[in-house]
């Protein structure tokens, strides 16, 4: 039966969870291990206590008062015979006592009544139930058998000495002591094995994460629980028809390339015999912009994969894009700082992506900056110029295949509608992404964000 809470209170369980709850597997399981193994160990420590601990302390006080109240009754009817009261007390009962009559127990210098509530509260008791008309102290020393008793009554000082151990068991802090150390091993235990199985969990991840940025890792092997081996396994033939639809699209079209391009050519030929005027320009017009979208066509494919991810220094890749422009009659500014420049990614496939933005920017713009920011999780690339800028409700269609803005791409410019495309599918394949925006120079700002 599911029960439908108020929004206010999902809300609240939504922030406790987000809040308070860890992220990551590895420690959500030791919650769910670490709060239940710690529940039981109060619970049966608090019912020990509860049950054998005060049963065995009030036992054991009772006991002790017994034999002292027996030793006193010996003194009261053969006061005579105290040095052999006191041999058969130490004898029998480990009880060594001194009596001091009511002339010298004034003199006798008491020692003050303390001691750790736990061990001696039961005694206390046992003394005011046995002793109810006498005055008593207790004392507790550091020693083992630092155990002091007065009993003071109407017919002299009864000064008792014995161990602790007559009214405390060290048992029962042994138990605990187990208790503590088994919970220490099991929650060693489950660390050691929870570790192993979420190690394989973050391979994989790690793995599916590096296939995207067309890293092949194949020396990868499934390991762990079944189910993470079953999705391992999963992954890796998914894998395998990926890369052999991608090949085989790759052939097929560099195929279509070849038929096309030769049937182009004989076209272009033919065009230049005929003999000077307009209709042969329109012609060769046309040929060279079927010519253009082909090879824009093919590049946008060919950047799906096929080539080896290998370690790019995106500086000096992005001067060696700007150097093209040099000839151009723009103003470029470029910026970088020292930190990390370098990632793992196809560095084709990543200049034919910068080259297609900055071109852009050249194309449309007088003024270009160009600014590389990079920290310890991402490089960021940001490109800006004065041109027309690109509206905020077509951003996001000019990411589609063959979309060309009407007032700002025509024939002329060169532009087939794929220069966008191809830079998003190649950032986008090195888990980054790339965001358009509002330039401070008044036109088109292009923010490119790749994680090291």
């Amino acid at each position: 039966m599911h029960i439908k809470l108020p929004t206010k209170v999902e809300e609240t369980l939504k922030y406790l969870r987000l809040k308070f709850l860890p992220r990551t597997l590895f420690f959500r399981t030791m919650l769910l291990i670490f709060i239940p193994l710690i529940t039981v160990q109060v619970v049966s420590v608090v019912v020990f206590f509860d049950g054998s601990w005060k049963r065995m302390g009030r036992r054991l006080s009772e006991n002790l008062v017994s034999d002292m109240n027996a030793v006193m009754i010996l003194v009261d009817k053969n006061p005579q015979k105290l040095p052999e009261i006191q041999k058969l007390s130490a004898d029998n009962f480990e009880i060594n006592f001194v009596f001091h009559s009511n002339k010298t127990k004034y003199q006798v210098m008491r020692k003050a009544s303390k001691g750790n509530r736990m061990i001696i509260g039961y005694l206390e008791e046992a003394l005011k139930q046995a002793f109810p008309n006498d005055v008593t102290d207790i004392y507790l020393g550091k020693g083992d058998k630092d155990l002091v008793v007065f009993v003071d009554t109407d017919k002299g000082l009864f000064q008792f000495e014995t161990s602790r151990k007559k009214i405390f068991s060290s048992s029962i802090f042994m138990f605990v002591v187990w208790m503590a150390g088994t919970s220490i091993l099991l929650f060693l235990v489950a660390v050691l094995f929870l570790r192993i199985q979420v190690r394989s969990i973050a391979e994989l991840a790690q793995v599916a994460e590096d296939f995207g940025k067309g890293i092949d890792n194949k020396n990868f092997k499934p390991y762990g629980s079944s189910e993470v081996r079953k999705a391992a396994i999963a992954f890796i033939k998914m894998k395998e028809r990926i890369q052999r639809q991608i090949s085989e699209r790759t052939q097929m079209l560099a195929g279509v390339s070849h038929d096309l391009r030769t049937p182009l050519t004989r076209m272009k030929l033919q065009v230049t015999m005929m003999p000077d005027g307009e209709d042969k320009k329109d012609f060769l017009s046309d040929i060279d912009e079927m010519e253009k979208m082909l090879d824009g066509y093919l590049s946008f494919v060919s950047g799906e994969g096929g080539e080896k991810s290998s370690f790019v220094d995106m500086n000096e890749m992005i001067l060696s894009i700007i150097n093209k422009f040099r000839n151009k009659k723009a103003l470029i500014r470029y910026s970088t700082n020292d930190q990390v420049s370098a990632i793992q990614g196809r560095e084709q496939a990543l200049k034919r992506a910068l080259t297609n933005i900055i071109s852009n920017a050249f194309r449309y713009g007088k003024t270009i900056a160009v600014k590389l920011e990079s920290n310890d999780k991402k490089l960021n690339v940001i490109v800006e110029d004065d041109g027309p800028g690109i509206p905020k409700e077509k951003r996001e269609d000019v990411f589609k295949a063959f979309y060309r803005l009407e007032n700002s791409r025509n024939k002329e410019t060169g532009g087939v509608g794929l220069g966008l495309s191809i830079a998003k599918d190649v950032i986008t394949s090195h888990g980054g992404t790339i965001e358009l925006g509002d330039s401070s120079l008044g036109g088109l700002k292009v923010l490119i964000t790749i994680p090291l």
